[in-house]
Formats: structure tokens, sequence, C-alpha cells
């Protein structure tokens, strides 16, 4: 399914994306390498059974690209100019290897692009849910979208 463009989008409107994700041991740790974060609490199992968790911690950082990701289809797959930002992150709840993440999308607002005819902004308020559906980490990112291209 391509993405919406900028006419496409309402202010309060809501989606609900098919897609999930159950993240793995293996998902932490190589993010985690390849990052080059090396924070025992990802990477060392015995290091975090003995933290307040009992377990390594999933990377939020990595939590943060799936729930953007997951929104990609059903919003801006081909349709994005690109990402100006996200503000208000925030994790909740931690996330630990075997939980399996859903995410949700509100459209915030949008406006018309002031130096280009042919796009406008949205903001998007992004929530991720694990299995019990408890919230695990939240963001407003603010899109540069395309509008629909003018008939020929």
């Amino acid at each position: 399914m391509p993405g919406l463009y900028f006419e496409d989008f309402s202010e309060g409107q809501g989606f609900d994306h098919a897609l999930s994700r159950t993240v793995t041991e293996s998902d932490n740790i190589t993010f985690s390498l390849m990052t080059l974060n090396p924070q025992p609490l990802h990477i060392d199992r015995h290091f975090a059974e003995n933290t307040e968790w009992g377990q390594p911690l999933f990377n939020s950082l990595m939590t943060l690209a799936i729930m953007i990701g997951m929104s990609v289809s059903d919003t801006t797959l081909g349709t994005t100019i690109g990402n100006l930002g996200m503000t208000e992150v925030r994790f909740p709840k931690p996330v630990f290897h075997g939980d399996t993440l859903r995410a949700r999308t509100r459209v915030i607002a949008k406006r018309e692009s002031k130096s280009r005819p042919d796009a406008g902004l949205v903001e998007f308020e992004h929530e991720c849910l694990n299995q019990k559906g408890e919230i695990v980490a939240t963001c407003r990112r603010m899109a540069f979208m395309r509008k629909q291209p003018a008939l020929a």
C-alpha cells in the first residue's frame, strides 16, 4: 500500500498499524553493537540479572525505530520528502526480549509548507504497545510530505 499524500491527512486521524514484531535477544545485541552502544544492560545477561530489571532491557532506540517503521506503510511510504524531527520521545515501560510490539499513530497537526508549494508538514504522534497493551514508547514526529501530483 502506498503512503498518503499531504492532502490525504486530517487532524485527529488515527491508524492502528497491522504489523507487529516480537523482539529477540539477537535483535538487541546486534543493534546495540552495530550502533557502538556497549551498555551491559543491553548486551550482558549476567550484568542485567543483577539490576532492578533482572534481565536485559531491549535497546530503546531500536524500539523507537520499530515504532516508526511500523507506521510507514500506512502513512509515508513513497510520499515523504523527509523527517524534520522527533520530539517528546518517551519510554514509559521497559521492553524485554520476547515482547511483541505493535504501533498506532494519530495526526496531531498539518500545515502547508511556506517554502514549497508542492509539500506540506504533517505532525504525527506515535505510540508503541507491548503484548499486554501497555504503552512502551511514544514520540511526536514532523514529516515533510509531498502533495498529490498535478494532473497533466
